[in-house]
């Protein structure tokens, strides 16, 4: 999953990435609100984290463009705009959910998640399975059967994303916009290394394989027998 952070403090934009990170996400920081409209509006997000109070280009008129343009990625507003009057300018705009600083990162991740599970209809259970191989969204824990997979970041990202669109082609972009943030180098040959990684973790010594490479296009989640 994939976060644009706009905020102009430094050292919350630093603690925001900082705990979305270690929550396995990839995020972009814009520090103004207008490179915080130029991301929006030409890279693939999952969620927007706003600040209303920004330089160069107020936050809530930068929504208002999104919403305008028919963006329609989720957005949480996070401010020190209490005020009710605020609240309701703020989801008037269109945001879906906010939130008033200071906070506690454990309610925006929480509030980041519920809007996640609307936005891509993801299942209730926080558990994902497919055939032996299990998920554990929650302990971002993988087994097979009985074993237990030890997964970097970025190798959780990319299992999480193949799990969700199983028997389905994921592309490399699809996995880059997941994973990596707007820096990433796509002339390098860094997906194919974590994916190589990842499948020696979930295949080896499995006589049924499950991670397939399908040429030209990406890679696939199905059973096929070795």
């Amino acid at each position: 999953m994939r976060v644009l952070v706009i905020e102009d403090e430094a050292k919350v934009a630093r603690f925001v990435k900082k705990g979305l990170l270690e929550n396995n996400f990839a995020v972009d920081i814009a520090p103004d609100g207008e490179e915080g409209l130029f991301l929006a509006q030409n890279e693939k997000y999952d969620l927007i984290v706003l600040d209303l109070m920004l330089p160069k280009l107020d936050g809530l008129e930068l929504l208002k463009k999104l919403r305008k343009e028919g963006k329609d990625t989720p957005v949480i507003c996070l401010t020190a705009k209490g005020r009710f009057e605020d609240r309701i300018k703020g989801f008037n705009a269109g945001t879906d959910d906010y939130l008033v600083k200071p906070f506690r990162f454990a309610e925006l991740l929480a509030r980041l998640r519920a809007i996640l599970r609307r936005s891509t209809k993801e299942p209730k259970s926080a558990v994902l399975e497919y055939a032996d191989l299990i998920l554990d969204q929650r302990t971002r824990q993988a087994k097979r059967r009985d074993r237990i997979i030890v997964l970097t970041a970025k190798e959780y990202a990319i299992l999480e994303l193949l799990m969700r669109n199983a028997e389905e082609i994921v592309t490399r972009t699809m996995i880059t916009e997941s994973a990596w943030d707007y820096n990433f180098d796509f002339m390098s040959n860094v997906v194919d290394v974590h994916i190589r990684r990842l499948r020696e973790k979930v295949d080896e010594e499995e006589r049924i394989k499950l991670i397939h490479t399908v040429r030209g296009m990406g890679y696939v989640l199905k059973k096929e027998s070795s």
